[in-house]
């Protein structure tokens, strides 16, 4: 079956990036103004203006590398960075002594906190902080003293950065969790949606079929309790929501994006029992079951899962094809009790001892040893005329028989 696809794009942060572009083109003007109104005071201007020239160049060139986190990549963003605190550093050849020590604006003067807020709106806080100490490491090295201005000025931009950083990293968490909610949501009209398709169609063409099979008897009685039968599972399988929904965000260009895929369960991860216990229910066996999942480590739901099945075949072999039977799944805080009753004879008393006594084992090693060796329980009882009941009783933290511990 081919996988579906679905995209949502959100994004937060994409308005940010866009201020950015344009911060860094107005910038670029007003630095070339500052430069332009005091040209005559510049003792090399010619170095000046071969930086401003390498600046307009580098800003309208890198124009669609500022667009989206995608294009704003860690060599570009290094790059950028060289290139303001290189026009820091520079202003002391370029412009006169008492300017500089007079606090006078830098070459890239203000231009030099789009560098920094690049590296916030891509990398968070902790970016903004390592590029703002590069820069205020540049500027105190250009003005030979850490005079007041320029250190409020440092300070003012690190602020400023590490704040938009951190915003940026709740921006990005907040879609991620509104992209998983928007998810599973659609996933869920789309199950409610499947649900009254299947029920309008599908269900009613084997509710027929079971009528009429019954009605008309013979092999189309057998028929029919078979369409019965999946009737049961269909239904049980559609109300009980075990088709798991898939939900995988990623951080893309355009903000975090999330893909409805066929998803596999994780390796060595906790596995869903009812979806294993669900196969059974039929028209004889119903199944409750609680309405969230109930994860147990691999092996342990295989193992109940398969003395399930141990118990729901005694009831066929011992209570004969008539006999309805029950499953129940409690998920506790520390274990998962798993119950199977039938309305059969039940057992006389005294009669699982001599089956084990004749080499009759399928209690014993198909349901106790299964769970014994999960470090749980079965416990069998039965009143002759009422009925057998075997409850399944397993830890949630699970060791083997080998020692190795499988947690939930």
């Amino acid at each position: 079956m081919a996988k579906r696809e679905r995209v949502m794009r959100m994004s937060v942060e994409q308005p940010l990036w866009r201020a950015l572009t344009a911060y860094r083109v107005l910038t670029m003007l007003y630095a070339v103004g500052l430069f332009a109104t005091a040209y005559g005071e510049f003792v090399r201007p010619w170095i000046a203006v071969s930086y401003y020239a390498v600046l307009c160049g580098w800003t309208l060139a890198t124009l669609p590398r500022v667009a989206n986190a995608a294009r704003c990549t860690k060599r570009f963003l290094a790059a950028d960075l060289t290139i303001a605190v290189a026009g820091i550093l520079l202003t002391t050849v370029a412009d006169a002594h008492e300017r500089v020590q007079a606090g006078g604006p830098t070459l890239p003067s203000i231009w030099t906190a789009g560098s920094v807020l690049a590296f916030a709106i891509k990398g968070g806080w902790r970016w903004a902080a390592l590029a703002s100490s590069l820069v205020a490491v540049a500027n105190l090295v250009e003005r030979g003293s850490p005079a007041r201005d320029t250190v409020h000025n440092v300070i003012l931009v690190c602020i400023a950065s590490v704040a938009i950083g951190y915003v940026v990293e709740v921006a990005r968490a907040s879609e991620r969790t509104l992209a998983r909610a928007l998810e599973i949501e659609a996933a869920t009209r789309e199950r409610e949606r499947l649900a009254r398709d299947i029920h309008d169609s599908v269900l009613q063409v084997l509710a027929m079929v079971q009528r009429r099979g019954a009605v008309i008897g013979g092999e189309a009685a057998e028929l029919g309790r078979m369409a019965g039968e999946q009737e049961v599972a269909l239904r049980t399988l559609v109300s009980g929501g075990l088709v798991p929904v898939s939900r995988v965000s990623e951080d893309a260009a355009d903000g975090a994006l999330v893909r409805a895929v066929d998803e596999e369960p994780e390796p060595g991860g906790p596995v869903d029992l009812r979806a294993l216990l669900a196969p059974y229910a039929g028209a004889m066996v119903s199944l409750a079951e609680p309405g969230a999942p109930v994860p147990l480590a691999p092996a342990a739901a295989r193992e109940v899962a398969a003395a399930v099945g141990a118990a729901l075949d005694n009831v066929r072999r011992h209570a004969g094809a008539d006999a309805r039977a029950w499953i129940l799944v409690e998920d506790e805080p520390d274990e998962v009790i798993v119950t199977v009753r039938d309305d059969g004879p039940g057992i006389p008393e005294g009669r699982l001892d001599q089956a084990e006594g004749e080499g009759r084992l399928g209690v014993a090693l198909s349901i106790r040893g299964r769970l014994r060796d999960l470090g749980g329980s079965a416990e069998l009882i039965s009143v002759p005329g009422q009925g057998t009941e075997v409850e399944l009783k397993v830890p949630k933290d699970v060791t083997d028989t080998r020692g190795k511990a499988e947690q939930r």
